[in-house]
């Protein structure tokens, strides 16, 4: 089931000689293999959101009661 963006790309793509057309498609996969990549960060940030939060919590709460440490950056 093609959608009418999807054939307008089609038709512009045959309309340009065989070796622009590789060049596209290869542009084209790079560009859906980072539009992939991003949507993957995007579920595995969305997954750790409430983690994250939490330690935040933690790290406000720590530093209210007074039992929290500047950062090492020596030790890292």
């Amino acid at each position: 089931m093609s959608s009418t963006s999807i054939v307008t790309a089609i038709k512009m793509l045959e309309a340009l000689p065989e070796s622009l057309q590789r060049q596209v498609v290869e542009h084209l996969r790079e560009y859906i293999a980072d539009l992939e990549d991003e949507l993957r960060w995007d579920m595995l940030f969305e997954k750790t959101q409430p983690q994250l939060i939490a330690a935040a919590r933690r790290a406000k709460e720590k530093i209210a009661e007074g039992k929290a440490e500047p950062m090492d950056y020596e030790r890292l």
